[in-house]
């Protein structure tokens, strides 16, 4: 295992120079699934709910958090994206989130793509919850991650 790379050799938390690092072009896919009833889901995906167009808000809210995973997690650098695409998809048990994160820099974007995820998860829930409060946010996770000193990664 190697080295955790926020922490000194104190064990302090740092935020990693990576100034040296050479700018590279990046790309992270995460995806996540909100578990809700069929009737739930056919509702988000008519437009007709009662706080408006679910599937839209939820897309524009995970486009907005990948912009913002610099202010939410502590240590991550802030970082100049050059592509974040959100989608939200029917699934057999709810809907899908699929979130590509692109950038050109010296550090990777796994944790915004994961991120955008997450928060539009939050928001189909935030949306959907009054007709369904037992809605389930499960399966948020990295799919593939490319460029960089480690090179390209997949899910299994």
């Amino acid at each position: 295992m190697s080295r955790l790379t926020h922490l000194d050799a104190q064990g302090r938390a740092r935020m990693v120079d990576v100034s040296a690092k050479p700018a590279t072009k990046r790309e992270a896919v995460a995806t996540g699934l909100v578990r809700m009833r069929p009737k739930t889901r056919e509702l988000a995906l008519s437009g007709d709910a009662k706080k408006g167009d679910v599937v839209a808000a939820a897309e524009i809210a995970g486009v907005m958090a990948a912009k913002k995973t610099a202010e939410l997690i502590p240590l991550r650098h802030p970082l100049a994206l050059t592509k974040v695409e959100v989608r939200v998809e029917p699934a057999e048990a709810g809907l899908a989130v699929t979130a590509r994160v692109a950038t050109t820099g010296p550090t990777g974007v796994e944790m915004e793509a994961l991120t955008a995820v997450s928060v539009a998860c939050l928001t189909l829930y935030d949306m959907l919850k009054a007709v369904e409060r037992g809605m389930v946010i499960e399966a948020v996770r990295l799919l593939e991650k490319s460029g960089g000193a480690s090179g390209d990664w997949r899910a299994p």
